[in-house]
């Protein structure tokens, strides 16, 4: 079944609601007049269990779903836990995926990443450079997962008619971000250790209480005593007016904001069809038709160096403290912008650059606290 533009009451199931992507999506299809939106924590359905996931299908019956919820996390988190990564991503996109597909769902948009290119990918990398060299060891089992969850919407897509579409984000960061120091992505991380090495600097012992107060560390919270929660910090690299980040600082990055994922997803759910995506299919040498790369890049087209980056938080938050980094931990990837045409000429273009967001990620990270 193919739908180009969903009614206003189309029941919209959004896996992952609660998310970084996930609740922006949310909130953007309420703007636009969606009211039949359906969600679900991780306590009221468990999207790693078979049985509640099918349940849960029988009983909302969607006609739309957005599959935004993952299991993510950091080089850190990404290096430890790797059968993690694997199969739960694996379980959550299995379940959700193949009940929309035996639930009739008409049309499921689901979100991967970037990180599923390979490690010397061509820059910017296009879409058809899925699957032409080694991927980057760090996120090797996660970027498996996607790889695995975007070729089976392409495949559904191909054998039954289906309208399921991938869409690959760049590196996120957004109101609702994980600010954990060991699990979140490298932006907010940044952002949480310079407020804290600049809070101690300060001799601010209040703001930091405060700060591990709403978000503890190692299980240390503010009531503990100045000496425990120095050396619960300075795990992490942070201490009094100087911050330690991770490898060289010379790997190039590309950042988008949450809500501007958000807002293309919802555009490519609303007015992108699968067979929009699928351009330059080629007949190989035994007459096969080759449909591949159907997914779609979601990012700015620019880019800027961990580095810079630091540089750019520091000056958001006024920190003239000490940035070091310790080049025994690894940099991944050394360079991944996404080549963004494909996304650009079905209509959409990216509206926050990178200072306007760190200040604005900044300023609602101060107001959690």
């Amino acid at each position: 079944m193919i739908c180009n533009m969903l009614s206003k009451d189309t029941i919209i199931y959004v896996a992952g609601h609660r998310g970084l992507v996930g609740s922006a999506i949310w909130r953007n299809l309420q703007e636009r007049g969606y009211t039949r939106l359906v969600g679900r924590t991780h306590a009221e359905l468990d999207l790693l269990d078979p049985v509640a996931v099918r349940a849960f299908f029988d009983q909302e019956q969607p006609e739309a779903v957005v599959l935004a919820a993952a299991h993510v996390g950091g080089i850190m988190a990404n290096l430890r836990d790797r059968a993690d990564f694997l199969w739960q991503n694996l379980q959550i996109q299995q379940n959700v995926i193949m009940e929309s597909w035996r639930h009739g769902v008409g049309k499921l948009l689901f979100l991967g990443s970037t990180c599923i290119y390979p490690r010397l990918a061509p820059q910017p990398i296009p879409e058809d450079a899925l699957l032409t060299s080694p991927l980057e060891y760090t996120n090797e089992p996660y970027a498996i997962a996607k790889i695995a969850g975007l070729k089976l919407c392409e495949s559904l897509s191909l054998q039954y008619g289906c309208n399921y579409i991938a869409v690959m984000p760049t590196n996120l960061y957004g109101p609702g971000d994980n600010f954990h120091l060991e699990r979140s992505h490298v932006l907010p991380a940044m952002i949480r250790k310079v407020h804290l090495a600049k809070c101690l600097g300060q001799g601010n012992l209040e703001a930091v209480r405060r700060d591990l107060d709403a978000r503890p560390v190692d299980g240390v919270t503010g009531m503990a005593g100045r000496q425990a929660i120095e050396a619960a910090l300075a795990r992490y690299g942070i201490a009094p007016g100087r911050v330690t980040l991770w490898g060289t600082g010379s790997p190039l990055r590309e950042f988008l904001w949450s809500e501007d994922m958000a807002d293309a997803s919802v555009h490519v759910l609303l007015n992108v069809d699968f067979a929009d995506c699928c351009q330059g299919a080629v007949r190989n040498a035994d007459g096969i038709l080759e449909v591949r790369n159907c997914h779609i890049n979601i990012g700015t087209g620019s880019e800027l160096s961990i580095r810079d980056l630091a540089g750019r938080i520091a000056r958001a938050e006024d920190f003239a403290g000490t940035i070091a980094w310790d080049a025994s931990k690894p940099d991944g990837t050394p360079r991944k912008l996404t080549d963004v045409s494909k996304i650009h000429a079905l209509g959409w273009h990216h509206r926050v650059e990178i200072d306007e967001g760190i200040k604005r990620l900044y300023d609602w990270y101060l107001h959690t606290l």
